[in-house]
């Protein structure tokens, strides 16, 4: 347990001092905030279907800890390469240990930034319903910086160099997270995308994110919990056993 939380400060120090990632890691949400929040605004009120900044703030949340969390996954890739992984490697643990203490950082540094963002978007004029349900929109916070930390340490211990990242983000990551719900209703859209919503772990964890803040629900609050768990399992699993064959 000890080497858990070595590596679990070991991250939150990484990312304490890099203010700049801080910093440019909020760029983006605010970009998605002024531009469609406060853009396409007018036109999804047109449309009977509310504030649409309202809708897009869980969405946008929910972005920014996918991209922490797979980045912070990724750099396993930058410590193999510069030496950092081989010194953790010899120490007397168990690998599994290792990779849990990685995922453990990785979740709190995104539900950290997470959380961040959320106060952006209340700044920004977001109003979550019932503040009572912010500690459930927390936990989901939680399952969905476990989960995609867990994945990108899977996919990063696959990976050798850096070659194969734009694969991943072009491939894997924006389709996650466009093909969520996150920008659009699910219940409007064409039976195909809703269809491949239904397979997208992240789409459980917007609408959980949803259901927490506004209230409202695609698939159900049990529903999205449940297989946001499932997701968070399978891909420690699968983290665990990749990490452990990782040849230095």
């Amino acid at each position: 347990m000890s080497s858990i939380y070595i590596l679990w400060i070991r991250q939150l120090k990484r990312y304490v001092r890099s203010r700049s990632r801080i910093v440019s890691s909020l760029g983006q949400p605010v970009l998605y905030l002024i531009a469609l929040g406060f853009g396409f605004g007018p036109i999804f009120q047109k449309a009977g279907e509310g504030s649409y900044l309202q809708f897009l703030a869980p969405g946008v949340v929910g972005m920014t800890i996918l991209f922490t969390a797979m980045f912070n996954g990724i750099e396993l890739i930058w410590d193999r390469q510069f030496g950092f992984l081989k010194e953790t490697m010899v120490a007397p643990v168990p690998r599994v240990m290792i990779m849990l203490g990685r995922t453990f950082g990785g979740t709190t540094v995104a539900v950290i930034q997470g959380l961040i963002v959320v106060i952006v978007c209340v700044v920004a004029g977001f109003r979550p319903v019932n503040w009572t349900f912010v500690p459930v929109a927390f936990t989901f916070m939680v399952l969905i910086g476990f989960s995609f930390t867990a994945l990108g340490t899977a996919i990063a211990s696959l990976l050798s160099d850096f070659q194969g990242f734009q694969l991943v983000m072009n491939f894997l990551v924006m389709p996650i997270y466009f093909l969520s719900g996150a920008l659009y209703p699910l219940r409007n859209a064409p039976p195909v995308l809703e269809a491949i919503a239904r397979i997208d772990p992240l789409a459980y964890g917007i609408d959980g994110l949803r259901a927490a803040f506004l209230g409202s629900s695609h698939f159900g609050l049990l529903t999205d919990f449940a297989v946001l768990g499932f997701a968070a399992i399978l891909f420690l699993a699968l983290g665990s056993y990749f990490f452990h064959r990782i040849q230095l």
